[in-house]
């Protein structure tokens, strides 16, 4: 009788494997005002997450907003369509000179934010026109609503790899803000029953290592079959 892949158990959920969702701050996203100033408060940790997270204060309505570098209590904030070009600042990608940093950039306008959240990570504003095109971390250029808003600068927290862990005990805690087992077994490492690749005289997948897309939970593991070639229109 064979045993469930740790994909299915995590999937399947549980203590193990949920986020500790009641430490988390809530959501951190961009204002829900469109027009209007506000100071930060506090810069905060947050479980779960790489970067820190601001509070700010805009008329007696706080929000939780990914911090910038070089960001500090007492900072006033601008949310407006066009805005000053300053750390922290939200406003929307068409008044965003070209070459400007930015981060949390919404998908669509309106939604919060969606992209370039993590410490040390920014895209650049490329060009400008009917749709905005952005440099993202990875190099690739995406084009955007230029509705949509993003905030100026780079997350904060870029340092967070230097300092070591120092011990597993650290690593656990860490992982399980994020719901992420803090180590990973390969499966030639284990036995027939726990996983398809495990199992043998000595550490070899013994089969091959692609799958089929419509492959069942149990089996799909190693690497995906290429998608057959689309035809575009």
């Amino acid at each position: 009788m064979g045993k469930r892949i740790i994909q299915q158990r995590r999937g399947r959920g549980g203590p193990q494997y949920r986020s500790p969702s009641h430490r988390h701050l809530g959501e951190v996203f961009h204002p829900k005002i469109f027009s209007g100033k506000g100071e930060v408060i506090d810069l905060v940790h947050a479980p779960g997450r790489t970067s820190p997270v601001a509070k700010v204060d805009f008329d007696g309505n706080e929000s939780l907003m990914i911090a910038a570098e070089g960001m500090y209590v007492g900072q006033t904030l601008t949310v407006a369509e066009v805005a000053e070009v300053a750390p922290g600042n939200v406003m929307e990608l068409r008044g965003m000179p070209e070459g400007t940093p930015v981060y949390n950039v919404e998908a669509y306008p309106g939604d919060g934010g969606k992209f370039i959240r993590t410490a040390g990570t920014m895209g650049t504003i490329i060009s400008r026109g009917q749709r905005v095109v952005v440099e993202m971390p990875s190099g690739v250029f995406k084009s955007f609503n230029p509705l949509c808003r993003a905030a100026v600068g780079i997350v904060a927290g870029s340092g967070r790899g230097d300092k070591p862990f120092g011990k597993a005990g650290a690593k656990y805690h860490a992982y399980r803000s994020k719901s992420k087992a803090n180590f990973r077994v390969r499966g030639v490492a284990m036995n027939p029953v726990d996983h398809p690749h495990g199992g043998g005289n000595h550490q070899h997948v013994g089969k091959p290592s692609t799958v089929s897309r419509n492959a069942p939970p149990g089996r799909k593991v190693g690497r995906l079959s290429p998608q057959k070639k689309k035809r575009r229109n």
